[in-house]
């Protein structure tokens, strides 16, 4: 044998070594999947990138829109999106294997704000390990991720003194809780119920549900990402999939048949609209719809002179008699003119008084969603000349005259208010929808904060929450037939879907980290509400 294996030449030496190192290669990678402790060395090396998205954005690009989907453009438009097109020749696949779900726990039953000096929050997405929250307390698993991108799990300035929400544009977390979520989603496969607020966002290469372009004729110019300069679309292709249940797939027209003669309405602030002209876009498809009137005058919404924009917003799609109207109502008070006389005159803010449009059109609707939250701070107030009153008087009461409590007193009044009228009004089904999430870090709006994050990094991470996230919705709702169509905890991990720096119209140097990019995260919440109806 010694003497054959000298007779080799060192080239057919170096091609059986080659071949021997080969078959080792294969034999240890076919046994690596059955290996635990290879495998779970894979799985914490590998962390976020093995299930998010990578930060070259060159790894996937959000599907190329059908033409049918996009407008006739100039020649000029053309040569831009013939850019934004060769970026986007990749679809990301359906789903990302998860073999040891992260779980992203959205913990009720804490009330956190930045350490004293500190600009923000950076920790990392972990698996097991209970952490504390900034300060100091047990919470679960206390998350929020690299500097890059970071949001902190409860946003919220509190003055322990007074009570009061400084900054009351986040989502509010307190340390109170009682009862469990109510509303369920119908599985459609088993034709069981599961709580939709738990589960993950998962790439879906159907995604979005409509063109970012089409939609212009519902979609506000300022929330259309694909109308500015972003260049990063990744955030459109998520899909929410609850943890136990497969909700339907939204059809425009399936929904519309399904509200033959009914009229859905939202209430509130720039967020409920939002979520209306998210609804009007899933119903199109973001094809232009010339056969859908204008019906606004039927509700008093016109513009008034001077005004910037009208009261509200109502469009009537004539083949199924189906009616979507938004009316603009930011706290949900009833507003009046202190002195009708005087053009500048204050307001009476009636914190326990539901606004006059829904006292009166109540009778009318079907669907009825509420919202309020981001203009409960001092400087909105003082800016809209808004009067806090009580029983029909100016109020005295200094506890009321705190933000929170004063926010705290309207939205349990209307929802006591709404619970009160239903008895009258059976065929109607209505929702508060809980505080859509802010993400600004290292200050405010005004003062430097930003959302400068592009990329979704909650692919493929269980979010899981014990009770509701917005501590006073859930409990003004608790004990009536007013559901809670509660969004914030699954809406918390999309930091990349603000319209952050892309505002046409923010001043140089603000972001946007409150508003949402459309097609976005609002078309989840239509989905979960059209299970739910």
């Amino acid at each position: 044998m010694r003497a054959s294996f000298h007779r080799l030449s060192g080239k057919q030496i170096y091609l059986a070594l080659l071949l021997v190192t080969l078959i080792f290669t294969a034999i240890h990678f076919l046994a690596w999947e059955n290996n635990p402790i290879q495998s779970s060395w894979l799985q914490v090396s590998s962390g976020i990138q093995r299930t998010a998205l990578v930060k070259n954005s060159e790894e996937f690009q959000a599907p190329k829109m059908r033409a049918t989907d996009v407008p006739a453009v100039s020649a000029k438009e053309k040569n831009v999106n013939k850019t934004e097109n060769e970026r986007s020749t990749l679809s990301p696949p359906v789903d990302v294997p998860e073999p040891v779900p992260n779980i992203v726990n959205i913990v009720p039953n804490s009330r956190t704000s930045l350490p004293h000096g500190a600009d923000s929050v950076h920790t990392s997405y972990h698996t097991n390990a209970p952490t504390t929250s900034p300060d100091g307390k047990m919470g679960g698993q206390y998350f929020a991720h690299s500097q890059k991108s970071v949001y902190a799990l409860v946003p919220s300035t509190f003055d322990e003194l007074g009570g009061e929400r400084v900054d009351s544009d986040t989502a509010y977390v307190n340390t109170t809780w009682s009862g469990k979520h109510e509303l369920k989603v119908k599985s459609a496969e088993k034709g069981q119920s599961c709580n939709y607020v738990e589960g993950k966002w998962v790439l879906d290469k159907r995604w979005p549900l409509y063109s970012g372009y089409g939609c212009k004729q519902w979609l506000s110019e300022m929330w259309a990402c694909r109308l500015t300069k972003r260049m990063n679309f990744n955030y459109e292709t998520l899909r929410w999939q609850p943890k136990s249940c497969q909700m339907e797939t939204f059809e425009g027209q399936k929904f519309l048949k399904r509200m033959k003669d009914k009229t859905i309405a939202f209430v509130g602030d720039s967020l409920g609209r939002q979520q209306f002209q998210s609804l009007l876009c899933m119903v199109t498809g973001g094809i232009r719809r010339l056969d859908v009137k204008d019906v606004g005058k039927e509700y008093g919404l016109v513009k008034a002179r001077h005004a910037i924009r009208p009261g509200g917003w109502a469009y009537r799609f004539p083949e199924t008699n189906t009616t979507i109207i938004f009316y603009w109502s930011t706290s949900l008070c009833d507003l009046k003119p202190i002195n009708r006389s005087n053009h500048s005159t204050e307001y009476a803010m009636h914190l326990d008084r539901p606004p006059s449009f829904l006292q009166r059109f109540i009778p009318g609707f079907d669907v009825l969603v509420l919202n309020t939250g981001h203009h409960w701070n001092r400087g909105k107030i003082s800016a809209n000349r808004w009067v806090m009153y009580v029983g029909g008087k100016p109020n005295t009461d200094r506890k009321i005259t705190q933000i929170w409590h004063a926010k705290n007193l309207t939205i349990h009044s209307i929802v006591k208010w709404l619970d009160s009228q239903l008895p009258k009004h059976p065929r109607l089904k209505t929702f508060y929808r809980s505080i859509s999430p802010r993400h600004f870090v290292g200050g405010d709006w005004n003062t430097g904060g930003s959302c400068d994050n592009e990329n979704p990094v909650a692919i493929g991470k269980e979010v899981s929450q014990t009770e509701p996230s917005d501590h006073i919705a859930n409990s003004a709702v608790r004990g009536t037939k007013v559901k809670l169509l509660d969004i914030t905890g699954l809406s918390q991990v999309r930091d990349e879907g603000h319209i952050s720096r892309f505002s046409k119209k923010s001043t140089q140097g603000t972001r946007d980290c409150l508003h949402w990019c459309l097609p976005g995260v609002p078309d989840t919440w239509n989905e979960i509400l059209a299970a739910l109806v």
